[in-house]
């Protein structure tokens, strides 16, 4: 019982302080209050704070969440138009990149100093296949713009493979990786020739026929031969010596080569107008 006493005597005490509260709001709102009145008044409020400031806050909380959800969806539709705007920012400046990459490319393409004077035919990669049975890439160009068939095809960094189907709008290249594909190379102060060979998509070429004694360092730079009815021009850059060594019993180095065009990322190429001399 005397349990039940004490749980009962605050909210008594409560009961009070509210109800004190109430009658002096009233007394004051129909103008008999006085300075005593006033100061029960400040005592009651003094008295009743602790009550208000609980119950504020436990209310305050309430009424954030019901200000929140009142606002929720004009905030959810300010955070979708910015992520709007932000991806649009974001992919305008991958495309003004992009784009840029794409012009040095092109003037590369078009400015070759081992071109020799040959006349060239700038042209955009459009397609590719490329699989260990066959790697080509097909051009947006073809004989109506001076294209045919056996034309060395070359990017800004050096060579990448030969036409082998011309149409009226379109021809379709062979890259150097192609295991169909054999560039007769020249390379070193003496000028060593060889042959480098295709080895598939994304696998470099192979270079045979380099005696033992002849010296190739990793890094030379190999380039087209140019010899009389070579497929390619002389001094085109094709790529650089990847390893080397001599395999035991054998009457050959083996060398690779990594190519010095990206033909994994061919965007623009110049098509050199050149037949070999007979």
């Amino acid at each position: 019982m005397a349990l039940t006493r004490r749980s009962t005597r605050p909210r008594f005490t409560l009961l009070v302080l509210v109800l004190a509260a109430v009658t002096i709001i009233t007394i004051a709102y129909r103008g008999h209050a006085d300075s005593v009145i006033n100061s029960v008044k400040s005592d009651a409020l003094d008295a009743f704070a602790p009550v208000q400031s609980a119950v504020g806050d436990v209310a305050r909380p309430i009424g954030n969440f019901f200000d929140g959800a009142a606002h929720y969806g004009s905030l959810q539709s300010e955070n979708a138009r910015l992520r709007a705007e932000n991806s649009r920012l974001q992919t305008q400046a991958l495309q003004s990149a992009d784009a840029q990459t794409a012009f040095q490319n092109l003037l590369k393409t078009l400015n070759l100093p081992w071109a020799q004077n040959i006349p060239t035919v700038p042209a955009e990669v459009v397609a590719n296949s490329a699989s260990n049975f066959e790697s080509s890439i097909q051009l947006n160009k073809g004989r109506d713009a001076g294209i045919d068939t056996g034309m060395p095809v070359v990017s800004g960094s050096g060579l990448v493979g030969r036409v082998v189907v011309a149409s009226r709008t379109r021809s379709t290249v062979l890259l150097i990786t192609d295991p169909t594909s054999n560039v007769g190379v020249r390379f070193g102060p003496a000028g060593n020739l060889a042959v480098a060979a295709g080895q598939g998509h994304g696998a470099p070429l192979r270079v045979d026929l380099i005696p033992p004694q002849v010296p190739v360092n990793k890094g030379d730079l190999m380039s087209t031969s140019g010899l009389q009815q070579s497929i390619y021009p002389p001094g085109v850059p094709i790529g650089t010596v990847l390893t080397t060594g001599v395999p035991r019993g054998s009457f050959q180095q083996a060398v690779t080569l990594a190519p010095v065009a990206d033909l994994g990322r061919l965007q623009f190429v110049a098509v050199m107008q050149w037949a070999p001399k007979s």
